[in-house]
């Protein structure tokens, strides 16, 4: 079963700023497209970035929009979510997935998910 892995969450001060982490072991993720979503307590999921197989397009959501910064190292097959300026209203659970189409920001799209790493701004 494939399993994408998050990493790299934790707790942050407003402002700050964390690098976000998504591999698979076992599992090549040079072939699919990647979304980072992330979800909030009673909310729902939310689409925030995306990056095409070949790491020459990227899309992101108007919420993070100059403050996150989505790549990709397919040769050690990780992708990254550089985040800056990080609000409290960015805590979450943060996501990466997998999917083969073309690149989104709606879940629907992606086939494969991590288990999430938890996002926390907080002074």
């Amino acid at each position: 079963q494939v399993q994408l892995v998050e990493s790299g969450g934790g707790l942050v001060q407003p402002g700050g700023s964390l690098r976000l982490s998504c591999s698979a072991p076992g599992f090549t993720l040079e072939y699919y497209h990647i979304g980072w979503f992330r979800q909030a307590p009673g909310e729902e999921r939310e689409g925030l970035s995306c990056i095409n197989d070949v790491g020459d397009s990227t899309y992101y959501a108007d919420s993070v929009k100059g403050r996150f910064t989505v790549s990709r190292d397919n040769a050690k097959n990780t992708v990254y979510l550089q985040m800056i300026s990080l609000k409290p209203e960015d805590t979450a659970v943060y996501y990466c997935a997998a999917g083969g189409l073309h690149p989104s920001l709606e879940p629907y799209e992606y086939h494969y998910w991590g288990r999430g790493t938890q996002v926390t701004v907080s002074s």
